[in-house]
C-alpha cells in the first residue's frame, strides 16, 4: 500500500509564507508525478503546481511568481513554498502523486489526507 503525508499548513496572515510537504511512503516503485491541488470552502478541487521526475514543473496562473514546487526524489517527497499568501489561497491543500508501485504494470494516483491553510487579510 501507498500512503502520502502531508505538513506544514497553518494559519498565516496576508503576505506571509508558509511551506508544504508532502512525504510518499509504502511499495513504490517510481513515481513520475507529483503535485499539490486546493479546495476552498464551496468550491471545487483546483490545481496547484505539479513536478515530473525530471524537474518539469506546472502552476495554476493564480500562483505563478508567488509558488515553488520542488522535490526530492531520493525522499520521495514534494515540497511547496508559498510567498505572498492572499485570503484567496484559503483552503485546503492535497499531496498528489502518479506511481508506479511495486509489481504494478500501470500508473496509479494516490492522494493525501490534506493539510488546512488559512490566511486571514
Amino acid at each position: 500500500q501507498v500512503q502520502l503525508v502531508e505538513s506544514g499548513g497553518g494559519l498565516v496572515q496576508a503576505g506571509g509564507s508558509l511551506r508544504l510537504s508532502c512525504a510518499a511512503s509504502g511499495s513504490i516503485f517510481s513515481i513520475n508525478v507529483m503535485g499539490w491541488y486546493r479546495q476552498a470552502p464551496g468550491k471545487q478541487r483546483e490545481l496547484v503546481a505539479t513536478i515530473t521526475s525530471g524537474g518539469s514543473t506546472n502552476y495554476a496562473d493564480s500562483v505563478k511568481g508567488r509558488f515553488t514546487i520542488s522535490r526530492d526524489n531520493a525522499k520521495n517527497t514534494v515540497y511547496l513554498q508559498m510567498n505572498s499568501l492572499k485570503p484567496e489561497d484559503t483552503g485546503v491543500y492535497y499531496c498528489s502523486a502518479g506511481l508506479y508501485s511495486t509489481g504494478a504494470s500501470h500508473i496509479q494516483y494516490y492522494w493525501g489526507q490534506g493539510t488546512q491553510v488559512t490566511v486571514s487579510s
